[in-house]
């Protein structure tokens, strides 16, 4: 607890020693952002694979608009992003446990950058680990992992980052619980992140969040251009809840290829298991999603497959049975602006 108080009024400490008025002229409102629309069917006829978003079974259904503001003036700059629909609040707090809440902020915050390399970040910031985002124009796959789902979707808190060049960087910060916009508490969660690039096209992230009530998520994130078609990503992580009971791990590699500009192809294969509290059993899931990207302009089509078999019979099948396998397919249409 002291060390987390001393990083954070040494960061604050910094950041009033450098505020100063700026006399250079503001850049212009930068307006960015995605709507997107789908169509989910999954084999059992029942919603049945509970990742996030997209579960609407049998449904042309709708995910969200977002909206994302920036804008810059010499060494301080903003970003305001927000959503409204089903993606979006399906992760906002609160949500009544149903998706149904009104908190429609992703990211709200505002930099300041000491130098080229020190940047000081402060308000609430979608979440620094793992490898999938909330945003569709994030991911190739349009349904997400088990690894996203189940780990942190915001943090709210201050960050300091040094990036001394494009291949190096290292940030450090102290955060509320996951996702929680207010946090009253006196605990605070210390996180950070290692980023290298060993080779050009090829990013690592090394990703650390701990604190109580949260628990501790180390994360690997990596993913490597291999040549002007071909790509191959991969997460892993190992998370522990705060008790020492529960928790999750697991690895999901994602290899996409590119048939022409226009088409490309994606296979994302993950191993995941639920970690069972003290005298229960684990249970584990192999996931398995094709999916296509067809791009015409600003739209992307998203035609996709999936299939995920449990250790345990975690789904039901069509006569509402308990079952260890289940299957859907989607199409979705996501339009970047």
């Amino acid at each position: 607890m002291k060390i987390k108080k001393i990083l954070l009024i040494a960061i604050f400490s910094i950041f009033a020693f450098n505020l100063q008025a700026q006399d250079e002229e503001e850049s212009s409102l930068s307006i960015s952002g995605s709507v997107d629309t789908y169509y989910k069917y999954d084999f059992s006829g029942e919603e049945n694979i509970g990742t996030s978003f997209a579960n609407d079974q049998n449904s042309f259904s709708i995910g969200m608009v977002n909206l994302i503001m920036e804008q810059s003036f010499d060494k301080v700059s903003f970003v305001g992003d927000v959503s409204f629909g089903p993606r979006g609040q399906a992760q906002s707090i609160p949500d009544g446990g149903d998706g149904t809440g009104s908190f429609h902020i992703q990211n709200l915050y505002v930099s300041y950058a000491f130098t080229d390399q020190f940047t000081l970040s402060v308000g609430y910031m979608g979440t620094f680990v793992g490898y999938e985002v909330i945003s569709p124009t994030g991911n190739f796959n349009y349904s997400t992992s088990y690894l996203f789902t189940n780990g942190p979707f915001q943090n709210a808190g201050v960050k300091l980052q040094y990036a001394p060049s494009d291949r190096f960087s290292l940030m450090v910060g102290l955060f509320n619980d996951w996702n929680v916009y207010t946090d009253l508490t006196k605990s605070k969660d210390f996180g950070a992140q290692l980023f290298v690039a060993p080779v050009e096209g090829w990013d690592v992230y090394v990703n650390f969040v701990t604190g109580d009530p949260s628990g501790t998520e180390i994360d690997l994130t990596t993913g490597y251009q291999i040549t002007d078609e071909f790509y191959l990503g991969l997460n892993a992580a190992n998370y522990d809840a705060a008790e020492g009971d529960g928790g999750f791990n697991g690895a999901a590699l994602y290899a996409q290829y590119g048939l022409t500009d226009a088409v490309s192809l994606g296979f994302r294969g993950e191993a995941f298991k639920f970690k069972g509290d003290a005298g229960e059993e684990d249970t584990s899931v192999a996931a398995f999603t094709l999916s296509a990207n067809i791009k015409s302009g600003p739209l992307t089509f998203i035609p996709e497959f999936r299939i995920d078999s449990g250790s345990d019979e975690i789904f039901v099948d069509n006569d509402g049975l308990a079952t260890k396998a289940a299957s859907q397919i989607l199409v979705a249409a996501v339009f970047a602006f």
